[in-house]
């Protein structure tokens, strides 16, 4: 529909539909994020089930994330990513009508609920993925990850306090509903965004258990795509306690209102924001591997703080340095992962990696429901920033000199790069075509 305009104008105007698409479905996401942990806890008054609850939501993401990989380098982005959006919209319309047709059935009906909806969260991550170099080459990659991280930070800001202003006229149950409208526009918004072509694959079950087993090889034959992926690991753990028992320490252990709640992560975006502003400063004087370090190093700090804390405000302020921390660090892992992987199966290699960063998630959440609710949620807390320091001390170093080995050396060597890459070409050409004829065979 775009197709008669000027080429600029027309590009500009893709590039603002995109950036509109992603932060409006992570807003969506924020409001979600939002209501439900308060609905599960102030109806059910346990930590354990909120634990339950998060780690239940998260089992079939672990599932959903190789898949959505091959998905995103068969289907090219867009389409995918509108697909998804418009089934985490028809999911929430039908969680809302059954919590206001049957009260009683909310909790179950909101864990069915966010099990479906991280499913789809998976192959919308992932055709991101694969969108974002299609629309920015070269120079322009780091600006598109940039607006990227730009449209998350802002959608944590934005986000909460959406959901604080319209919980006031809506109620909990019809924020969801709130939720689906936006995720239906965020799908809307990727209608013009461009699906570029891509190469024919084998079709078939077996076909995409051969590009599966694929991404796992390239992955575990990348050897600082795997030590990047350990240290997600560990700092995943320790944020999915953080945040999913974040709801129970806000209203429970220092009893805040649930606006107290959403103004938490509120000023987290914004301090996301404002530190966005400054990274690029900091990225002109130091290398992004000492950006990334100092960013550990303050993720782990402020979570012990959290632990700790004996006060609200404290609290709250090791809460937005826990996000300030986790941004800095981001901006290393990002854009050296990106460096290091073959970009024609981009979508099958970080599926893998992100199933590996995720799995700490519907762990944190088994913690939770366990040690938390025996220890208390923030002795969990404490205790994970002890281990992620360790692990930290580590990983952390090694994984930098691993990564600029890698780049340095594919920058040196282009040739021999080419060659990898011709030899990655014939090898999946040969695998799904041998899978493709054995298919045939046996039909």
């Amino acid at each position: 529909m775009l197709s008669g305009a000027n080429p600029s104008r027309t590009r500009s105007a893709r590039i603002l539909l995109f950036a509109a698409g992603i932060i409006v479905g992570l807003m969506a996401e924020q409001v979600v994020l939002f209501a439900v942990p308060l609905i599960i806890y102030q109806d059910s008054k346990r930590v354990s089930m909120l634990g339950l609850a998060y780690a239940l939501e998260w089992v079939p993401y672990l599932l959903a994330y190789p898949l959505g990989g091959v998905l995103a380098d068969r289907d090219g982005g867009p389409r995918l990513f509108r697909f998804a959006n418009c089934g985490r919209a028809l999911v929430l319309a039908s969680t809302v009508v059954l919590c206001l047709a049957e009260p009683g059935w909310s909790i179950p009906v909101l864990m069915v609920n966010g099990a479906l909806l991280t499913t789809l969260v998976a192959p919308i991550h992932m055709a991101i993925e694969k969108v974002v170099p299609q629309l920015g080459q070269g120079e322009a990659l780091a600006r598109m990850q940039g607006l990227v991280q730009n449209m998350e930070l802002l959608s944590l800001a934005l986000g909460p306090g959406l959901a604080m202003a319209a919980v006031v006229l809506l109620g909990k149950v019809w924020l969801l509903g709130l939720a689906a409208g936006m995720f239906a526009a965020a799908a809307v918004s990727w209608l013009s965004v461009p699906r570029t072509a891509v190469a024919a694959s084998a079709a078939g079950a077996r076909a995409a258990l051969a590009e599966l087993r694929l991404g796992w090889t390239l992955l575990f034959d990348n050897r600082p795509v795997v030590l990047l992926a350990a240290v997600n690991f560990t700092m995943n753990l320790a944020l999915a306690a953080t945040m999913g028992a974040n709801a129970a320490v806000v209203t429970g252990v220092f009893g805040q209102s649930q606006s107290a709640f959403g103004m938490l992560n509120v000023f987290a975006g914004l301090a996301g924001l404002l530190n966005l502003a400054v990274t690029p400063l900091l990225l002109k004087r130091y290398p992004a591997r000492v950006v990334g370090a100092v960013g550990f190093a303050l993720a782990c700090c402020s979570l012990l703080v959290l632990g700790l804390a004996r006060s609200y405000p404290v609290y709250a302020i090791g809460f937005v340095a826990v996000e300030v921390g986790v941004a800095y660090y981001n901006t290393f892992n990002r854009t050296q992962r990106v460096q290091v992987i073959p970009s024609e199966h981009l979508g099958k290699v970080m599926g893998p990696f992100f199933l590996i960063n995720v799995l700490a998630f519907p762990i944190g959440g088994l913690l939770i429901s366990t040690v938390g609710s025996w220890a208390g949620p923030q002795h969990l807390v404490a205790a994970l920033a002890v281990l992620l320091a360790a692990v930290g001390a580590v990983l952390v170093p090694l994984t930098a000199r691993s990564l600029a080995r890698s780049i340095a050396g594919r920058e040196r060597s282009p040739a021999d790069t080419s060659d990898t890459l011709h030899t990655l070409k014939d090898t999946v050409a040969d695998t799904l075509t041998d899978a493709l004829v054995e298919s045939e065979a046996k039909a």
